[in-house]
């Protein structure tokens, strides 16, 4: 890997949003062909990056020529994402195209089915650019596995893009389209979103369909973008009920969340009660909060504490991982040797440990509604600490204490326990020149007050990441933006 970034040149057809793109289509300045080709131009000079474990060229290519054909025979279609670049993380098997699911056991896997997600993204006009990097089943806080090595940071070539879609929050950062498809189970939309200064969207569990299944519940289908709305058209694209998914539902998204939710009790805390935050991170989220108050929101910190739900995670998680190697002994040489620990400790549980985890999981369900109180929304940094040395699966220390577990991404994995939406949003440079994010946590169920707030962060915050004019060189710690009030290079809304 030579750990260089590529410089950028200004705006790029694939460093156009949703709306931009339909524009430029329906006024014949842009074609959908036009626009795959310069995002399968980004991904080729980009690769030492690791973004994708395979790019799609043929059927992207095919995908987009069919787009511009029955765009100059018929119009524009009222599809919401004809012709706009998506990718798609390799945990989401992808009909006709190699499915890796970052493993030497699955390397030549071609399914001959989609994700529900990734239909619904094909009939709302998508076309798959390819499959973005992840670790091996999702497993940890990097996208990097036997196959390709991890996803570099696009801000900074030395630090970890994170994971385990970092791949994904990597292609939206860099303009490989404007929208990329991740899962979440423990974080893995959020932090990788975090790092990369882009936004993230785990919708309430089951608003959109996972299937086939992740058998722990934890896991969520989410998009990333360069705005909310952008995230916003995506989830919807995807969201409704599925006989194939029993926990999916007939959720109520949809784009309009520059509609104003009006003034809004907002929740904040930079603990949970048993986090520690890095104080560069704990900077940029306090601008955010006083930000927010500006805007007219009452903002009420969030004073008591909730006991840390990590050994439920531990214990839903590898007990999981476990029931899907029972045959560990005759796969263990193909998998990623901390992928292989996790399934051995699972392996090592018994059936009253998955119960008594699956009862202190609702238990801790009800205390964090009851901590919420009477907050619309509440936010939290997204993550700990700043984007760690590439690598690494993890930073070694978080504000001076030894990092264990999941102690530097404390405000991820609780609401995958939940299911409560939870929205990550660039906010802000940390003194070290890095992205940090804003998570935004609604209701139960209540996707749409939770991504108006999170517009409502977007159009607060002083810093406006520019997706095609990244740091160049190994080792650059600091990245450029924009000066606020400067139109989105995505085309959303005006901020």
């Amino acid at each position: 890997m030579s750990g260089t970034t590529v410089t950028g040149s200004g705006p790029t057809a694939g460093g156009l949003g949703v709306d931009a793109l339909r524009v430029a289509y329906h006024q014949g300045t842009l074609t959908p062909a036009e626009v795959i080709e310069d995002c399968l131009q980004r991904a080729d000079e980009t690769d030492d990056l690791n973004v994708f474990l395979t790019i799609d060229h043929a059927g992207a290519r095919r995908a987009a020529e069919d787009a511009t054909r029955r765009l100059r025979r018929h119009g524009l279609p009222d599809l919401a994402l004809f012709g706009v670049p998506v990718t798609v993380k390799d945990l989401l098997p992808t009909r006709g195209l190699r499915t890796t699911r970052g493993s030497l056991l699955h390397k030549d896997w071609i399914p001959d089915f989609d994700a529900v997600a990734v239909e619904r993204l094909r009939e709302a006009g998508a076309v798959i650019v390819g499959k973005t990097n992840t670790s091996e089943s999702g497993w940890k806080a990097d996208a990097g596995n036997r196959l390709r090595p991890a996803t570099v940071n696009p801000w900074a070539a030395g630090r970890s893009a994170g994971g385990s879609s970092g791949g994904a929050a990597a292609a939206v950062a860099l303009g490989i389209g404007p929208i990329g498809i991740g899962t979440d189970g423990a974080g893995s939309v959020r932090i990788p979103a975090a790092f990369c200064g882009v936004v993230g969207y785990k919708p309430s569990f089951g608003a959109i369909p996972y299937w086939p299944a992740s058998p722990e519940n934890l896991s969520h289908v989410g998009p990333l973008a360069r705005s909310v709305r952008d995230c916003a058209i995506a989830a919807t694209a995807m969201a409704g009920s599925d006989p194939r998914d029993m926990f999916s539902y007939d959720a109520v998204l949809s784009d309009g969340v520059a509609t104003a939710p009006g003034r809004l009790r907002i929740g904040y805390t930079t603990t949970l009660g048993f986090a520690d935050t890095e104080p560069a991170v704990a900077e940029v989220f306090l601008v955010t909060v006083d930000a927010l108050r500006q805007q007219g929101h009452e903002l009420v910190e969030l004073t008591g504490g909730l006991a840390d739900p990590y050994p439920i995670m531990d214990v839903l998680s590898a007990g999981h991982a476990a029931a899907s190697h029972d045959d560990l002994a005759a796969v263990e040489d193909y998998l990623d040797p901390g992928y292989a620990a996790v399934i051995r400790r699972g392996l090592s549980l018994t059936a009253a440990d998955l119960a008594r985890a699956c009862a202190q999981r609702h238990a801790f369900t009800a205390e964090l509604r009851a901590y919420l109180g009477d907050c619309d929304v509440f936010i939290t940094p997204t993550v700990a600490v700043e984007a760690f040395p590439f690598g690494r699966d993890g930073p070694e220390t978080v504000a001076g204490r030894p990092a264990l577990g999941l102690s530097w991404t404390p405000f991820t994995y609780p609401f995958n326990l939940t299911g409560q939406p939870a929205i990550t949003v660039p906010a802000g440079l940390t003194p070290g020149g890095l992205p940090a994010g804003v998570q935004v946590i609604g209701r139960w169920r209540d996707d749409m007050t939770a991504l108006r707030a999170a517009r409502n962060v977007e159009v607060a915050r002083a810093w406006r990441p520019d997706p095609t004019a990244l740091p160049a060189g190994p080792g650059s710690g600091a990245g450029t933006s924009r000066p606020a009030g400067q139109a989105d290079l995505e085309g959303a809304a005006p901020s």
